[in-house]
């Protein structure tokens, strides 16, 4: 049965056929979403809940874990981890692939519903939760500065206006603003003064509450009329009218608030502080949901950021200081290109070796119909334009060529016999279309374990493995209908006789290299247990190669965004904070390869001696790696006295929801929470000497100042105070207490109070305070007296249990295997205890469990190989000889990569699945016409042989195309090579 035969005999209805795929496609590709990868990642949730005041411990145990035992009984949860620090608690929930986020989300608040009752009853608000990975970075990050204005005014345009509308926008997970805090009154109390006049912190808080309240008062109504009820009871946003207040009565005079504090506009929380390039600003830092397109995402924010500027004061500047698309954009514009360079290389291999312009023609149709078709394919199932499907038709155009190259091959060597080249497409499409069936079909079955394969990297290859058996798929259509059909009308006996003659001429070479593989392979054929024995040491070698190769999870991108943790000593305060922050932005500012630093601390930003920083690099052209940049930066940055600031390089893809001051994470459990802390503290010290490992830090921190007021019961008890109102007190006075709120028609501002900061500068302090008792105030030392101990600044929980995560980056050169083996190996030397449990999170466990499936997916990949060839060729010994063909290519590609100093990565994986769809196709050229040869009575030596020279020319010709198709992935030094070069490498 010839299946070219319909479409050889009507080129009319071909062509247009072929114009409708080429019409699909275009109008699908513009339709096509950008993104950097494919769209699929962990659908996470993060849940914040806070308790201005309370200790790291506090919100740990009242706050963490009601809320875990709850969010533990949700179905799908893979991993949940919390950090609570003073006065916040953020809980991460990631669920499996499967779960819809939607879903999820209505099962978070129906566990956060369940909780409630559980909680501290004076919790300001329920726990929140977003759709949103804390561990992402930012996509976009908005800086408002202004010459004139206050950081307090700027925050309010910010937090009023801006953070609501840009949380509306699509594709948007949060938004959250740093820098300062909301405009507030801040009531900034005289402890002497209230001393001297006996009020309590509890007596000004309640006068404060009582004399500021905004209540219903109903109307008046009869006669016709109706009036509604107003009076003054709310004040207003300004200090002048809350100076005047009475607060009390004593000796028949009236103590007005202005005689025991001093009371001025200020802003909520003065521990917040944001730098852009070192000048003071207030920050809009936008995450994305998961799943959310980047691109699209930004596009849409960008959008309306003239229409947000217009809404906010002028004397207010809004810009855009990071842009985590501009990369994204660069690389995907660098993949295109490659992509048009492999196609151009392509062509040019047909033409070098066919040397006529009609049949170079013909085979060139084949390439871009195929990968235009694929458009329209990625288009139906929803795939988008990134990385990896780009980096797929790119590989592709040396495989879609393939088929057209065969049948083409074919066809012109029956029109060079004299042949009609009508009959000679007749001939030529059913003499080879099994064999084009064979190469085209066992191809997409490596691709199989591909699309079995679980887990994040599954999901992400399987966008790649379907758009590139889909060009496969569809080159083979074109290759049995267009290509057929094109040589029977574009062919001619002439041409190819002076393709001929033009090809004798000027092939020298070609038939040189015909010569010598005629003398080395008669002497391949004589020796063919010492081949068989060469092949059986190469799969030696393989597997050798392959243990000894060094091993990573993905490529270290190079994205042009760093993300630095800050991490000061834990005794710092928030002012000393602030400065070592500064220091450390002039540093990384100084670096010539910086475009822009973005830095905050406190304001919810973490513990009150960290801050992050964004940074911004740039062109890629203008500087060299993003991690040579990291390790440049880091002998100036370890010169800051008592702060480090730990660099990571932003990567398209991260694993896990724990954010941390690496990019890889190993973390320890134990139930002994004393031998935990111990154990870290040791094997963290331990680390810090290895040479695979940089930037070793953890989030253990248990050595923050602590001033432990020790409550003398009996005598408390019988002064009539209780602990509950010596902690009120002592809210009232240090915890920024919030005690009013001023309601306007945009927001709502409040009234703070606290003792004022200059009778507040160390544990002396205390003895200034006074508890209020009905029968007047008692100092505080007169029931308590005060210690001095360590107290941790945040806790840390994984699974409901305590835990403690290491952070580390890789060396430039370090491949993660190293890193991996190097912490097992330290782990064991020092002898952790078996009570405490360690293993890797994130991606570094992602980078486990893939490595342990590697082998038994190339063992699947060759399997399925190994049953495609057996159904198509009814036999279990042709696979074999067709097979053979793998360990020299494994082989090749081990080498490559080791000579290249490049890891084995996923990418390099996939590599290996091309490779093995690759060869094969050779193999499957000769084996099919030694088949037919042997089968017209040729002995089997003597129909290989002959197979072989005469399958020369076309496999020559397939292998060139795929080479020079993928050597582009190889040279290109643009956005996002790093990413591609394995591939490249491998299969040349």
């Amino acid at each position: 049965m010839n299946v070219s035969a319909p479409f050889i005999t009507r080129p009319v209805a071909t062509t247009l056929l072929t114009g409708g795929l080429a019409l699909a496609g275009l109008v699908a590709f513009r339709l096509l979403p950008v993104s950097p990868l494919p769209q699929v990642e962990f659908p996470t949730i993060s849940v914040s809940a806070g308790l201005p005041g309370a200790s790291p411990e506090t919100m740990a145990t009242s706050v963490a874990a009601p809320l875990e035992r709850q969010f533990g009984r949700i179905a799908g949860v893979t991993e949940m981890t919390s950090t609570s620090y003073l006065g916040a608690t953020s809980i991460v929930l990631q669920f499996d692939l499967s779960r819809n986020i939607d879903g999820a989300a209505r099962d978070v608040q129906a566990a956060i519903n369940a909780a409630r009752s559980y909680l501290p009853p004076d919790l300001p608000g329920n726990p929140t939760y977003r759709k949103v990975n804390p561990a992402d970075a930012p996509i976009l990050i908005l800086a408002l500065t202004s010459d004139t204005m206050s950081k307090g005014q700027m925050y309010d345009a910010a937090s009023t206006i801006l953070q609501q509308k840009l949380s509306q926008v699509k594709g948007v997970g949060q938004v959250f603003v740093g820098g300062s805090s909301l405009p507030a009154v801040r009531v900034e109390l005289n402890p002497s003064a209230l001393n001297k006049y006996g009020i309590g912190l509890e007596d000004v808080r309640a006068a404060l509450a009582a004399t500021n309240v905004k209540r219903p008062k109903g109307q008046l109504g009869g006669g016709g009329w109706t009036w509604e009820i107003q009076t003054n009871d709310q004040l207003r946003r300004a200090a002048a009218e809350y100076t005047p207040l009475i607060i009390a009565y004593r000796a028949g005079a009236a103590v007005g608030l202005a005689d025991v504090a001093s009371v001025q506009d200020s802003v909520e929380d003065l521990r917040a502080a944001g730098l852009v390039d070192g000048k003071p600003a207030v920050l809009l830092v936008v995450f994305r949901q998961p799943a959310a397109n980047i691109i699209e995402t930004v596009d849409r924010v960008r959008g309306q950021v003239t229409q947000l500027a217009a809404a906010i004061p002028t004397a207010i500047r809004l810009s855009v200081v990071l842009d985590r698309t501009t990369t994204i954009r660069a690389s995907l514009r660098d993949v295109e290109l490659t992509l048009l360079v492999s196609v151009l290389l392509v062509i040019l291999v047909v033409f070098a070796f066919l040397r006529s312009v009609r049949a170079t023609l013909i085979a060139s149709v084949a390439v871009p119909m195929s990968l235009i078709g694929t458009f329209g394919v990625m288009y139906l199932l929803g795939y988008s334009l990134d990385n990896l499907s780009l980096m797929a038709l790119t590989i592709s155009t040396g495989f879609v060529v393939d088929d057209a190259i065969v049948v083409l091959e074919n066809i012109t060597r029956h029109v060079e016999a004299g042949v009609p080249a009508r009959r000679a497409a007749l001939l030529g499409a059913k003499e080879i279309g099994f064999t084009v069936l064979s190469m085209s079909l066992s191809l997409v079955a490596v691709f199989i374990p591909i699309l079995l394969m679980g887990g994040i990297v599954g999901r992400l290859f399987r966008e790649f493995a379907v758009t590139l058996s889909a060009a496969i798929l569809i080159s083979l259509v074109v290759s049995l209908t267009t290509t057929p059909m094109m040589c029977g009308g574009l062919l001619h006996p002439e041409h190819s006789a002076a393709h001929g003659r033009l090809y004798a001429a000027s092939g020298r070479l070609f038939e040189w290299m015909v010569r010598g593989y005629d003398v080395s392979l008669s002497w391949a054929l004589r020796h063919h247990r010492s081949m068989l024995l060469l092949t059986l040491a190469t799969v030696g070698v393989n597997g050798y190669l392959f243990a000894r190769v060094p091993k990573g999870f993905f490529p270290q991108q190079d994205t042009g965004r760093l993300v630095g943790f800050i991490r000061a000593d834990q005794t710092t305060s928030f002012q000393s904070m602030q400065e070592k922050m500064a220091v450390i932005v002039r540093i990384v500012r100084a670096d010539p390869a910086v475009d822009t630093v973005t830095a905050v601390t406190g304001g919810g930003f973490g513990a009150r001696n960290s801050g992050f920083m964004f940074v911004a690099l740039k062109p890629l052209a203008e500087r060299p790696s993003a991690d040579q940049v990291v390790a440049r930066l880091r002998p100036a940055l370890s010169r800051v006295p008592g702060a480090n600031l730990f660099l990571v390089p932003v990567q398209d893809v991260r694993v896990g929801g724990r954010q941390s001051s690496g990019t890889y994470q190993y973390t320890l459990q134990s139930d002994d929470l004393d031998a935990l802390r111990l154990w870290t503290t040791r094997l963290q010290n331990a680390l810090m000497t290895v040479p695979q490992l940089a930037d070793v830090t953890s989030d253990q921190e248990t050595r923050g100042l602590q001033a432990m007021v020790v409550i003398d019961r009996p005598t408390a008890s019988r002064m009539g105070i209780t602990p509950d109102m010596i902690d009120q007190t002592l809210g009232n006075a240090f915890g920024q207490q919030v005690v009013s709120t001023i309601y306007t028609e945009r927001n709502q501002y409040r009234v703070v109070m606290e003792v004022d900061p200059r009778y507040a500068q160390g544990p002396e302090a205390l003895k200034d305070v006074y508890v209020a008792t009905p029968k007047g105030t008692v100092p505080l030392a007169a029931v308590a007296r005060y210690d001095y101990s360590n107290a941790p600044l945040s806790v840390n929980h994984q699974g409901q249990f305590a835990s403690s995560t290491i952070s580390f980056n890789l060396p430039v050169g370090v491949p993660l295997s190293e890193a991996a083996a190097a912490i097992n190996e330290m782990s064991a030397r020092i002898g952790v205890p078996a009570t405490v449990y360690g293993s890797f999170q994130g991606t570094a466990r992602s980078f486990q469990t893939t490595l342990a499936r590697q082998p038994w997916l190339i063992l699947a990949a060759i399997l399925t190989m190994y049953l495609v060839l057996g159904i198509l060729y009814e036999s279990t010994v042709h696979p074999l000889t067709i097979l053979s063909t793998l360990p020299s290519a494994g082989l090749g590609a081990l080498l490559a990569l080791m000579a290249f100093k490049a890891e084995f990565t996923v990418i390099a994986l996939i590599a290996v699945f091309l490779l093995i769809g690759l060869v094969k196709k050779n193999a499957i050229l000769m084996v099919d016409f030694a088949l037919d040869a042997e089968r017209a009575g040729r002995a089997p030596p003597d129909a290989i042989y002959e197979a072989c020279l005469l399958r020369f020319r076309p496999i020559m010709m397939t292998t060139m195309a795929a080479l020079l198709g993928a050597l582009p992935l190889v040279l290109r030094r643009g956005d996002g090579a790093e990413l591609r070069q394995p591939l490249g490498i491998a299969i040349v």
